[in-house]
């Protein structure tokens, strides 16, 4: 009863995602809400960019009944209280983000306040008893004190809804990145037995699925294209944050402690987690302002190489698989320790092959140029 429950939430959030988005693309054309194009944009043309409206609603809706109908028919046993004070704030801080977030899509919203919002939905983490309270021996450490895990907690969510934010930057990235995380990290709930988090995992898949579709196949000039926008981006950070710590945290109350549950769970984020951190190292060391926006992130490299905006997705999406299946794997015969040395080797070692790739680009460019002025 428990699989036919989570695959139906499954395919009611898919179909409920079916309706909305019609109706935003409706609305949107008619108010004439379209995303503005910039030197930083890579579209061309007029194209909504409320997409994200369609996530929060159906997450928050779908999980409010799934708690009254498991609880009531008694598929998952659970101390009440605490999940659903649990629940509670997560949908609290879900709510202050899709605010923030449709205000920046349609008139924009200056980063401070973003910032300042994002800090209050992660409070609300350690408030609900969910924070990183283990290591399990990652550079030797192990249990931790709240006054170290809490902080570090909320300075990781701000992280994570941050890289999910700046990811999103080509079709089907971002929704497509959060999929392949939510069917992770469900599959792992289910084994642990923590049903109502596999719920959770599995309704933000199915909502994320149709806007997938209007995201990479839908057509323009049919008006069936659609972006995310800051209030699906926003959100989904939150919501991929939230199914993270609560499967990384040393709880069995929600589900068995593995000591490979950390680098597992965190393999969902390692692209857009490293990728915003490289940004953030180059900056550094160049100088410029870290906050400020440019064309640095790796979607941007891989479409200045000449990547299509479809290879280049899915080529990203297949590193995201790869870090997923590896890190499942090696954590059974590896420290958590070395499989997060092997992540970030196999990383830069991509970054390496980008980097020869685009030097050979060049000197073929410049000899053509000169070819072309000797003739």
């Amino acid at each position: 009863m428990n699989y036919l429950f989570v695959l139906m939430m499954f395919i009611i959030a898919m179909l409920m995602g079916w309706f909305i988005l019609p109706q935003i693309l409706l609305i949107a054309y008619r108010k004439r809400l379209f995303d503005i194009v910039d030197n930083r944009k890579v579209h061309v043309g007029i194209i909504p960019r409320l997409g994200g409206i369609s996530f929060a609603p159906t997450q928050c809706c779908l999980i409010v009944l799934s708690i009254f109908f498991m609880r009531k028919l008694g598929l998952y046993y659970f101390d009440a209280l605490k999940m659903i004070s649990l629940f509670l704030l997560l949908i609290c801080g879900m709510v202050l983000l899709f605010l923030v977030g449709i205000k920046d899509d349609l008139i924009g919203v200056n980063y401070r306040w973003k910032f300042v919002m994002q800090l209050v939905a992660a409070s609300l983490f350690p408030l609900s008893n969910l924070w990183i309270n283990n290591l399990y021996g990652i550079m030797g450490i192990n249990a931790l004190s709240p006054w170290i895990g809490m902080p570090m907690t909320v300075f990781l969510i701000v992280f994570i809804i941050n890289a999910i934010n700046l990811i999103d930057g080509i079709d089907g990235l971002c929704s497509g990145l959060a999929i392949i995380g939510c069917f992770v990290l469900g599959t792992l709930f289910i084994s642990g037995g923590a049903w109502l988090h596999a719920v959770f995992a599995f309704i933000t898949a199915g909502v994320l699925l149709p806007f997938f579709y209007y995201n990479v196949f839908g057509i323009s000039k049919s008006r069936h294209r659609i972006f995310m926008g800051d209030a699906g981006s926003l959100t989904l950070g939150l919501s991929l944050s939230f199914l993270v710590i609560s499967s990384s945290m040393y709880n069995p109350a929600i589900m068995p402690p593995s000591h490979g549950a950390i680098v597992i769970a965190f393999a969902t984020l390692i692209v857009p987690m490293f990728d915003v951190l490289r940004v953030v190292l180059v900056r550094l060391h160049l100088h410029r302002p870290i906050f400020k926006p440019d064309c640095s992130h790796i979607h941007h490299k891989l479409l200045k190489m000449g990547f299509s905006h479809r290879n280049a997705m899915v080529l990203i999406l297949s590193m995201v698989l790869v870090f997923n299946i590896l890190n499942i794997i090696t954590v059974r015969y590896f420290s958590n320790s070395l499989v997060l040395c092997m992540d970030i080797i196999i990383w830069s070692a991509f970054h390496l092959w980008l980097f020869v790739i685009k030097n050979l680009q060049s000197k073929q460019k410049i000899s053509k140029q000169l070819k072309e002025k000797s003739i």
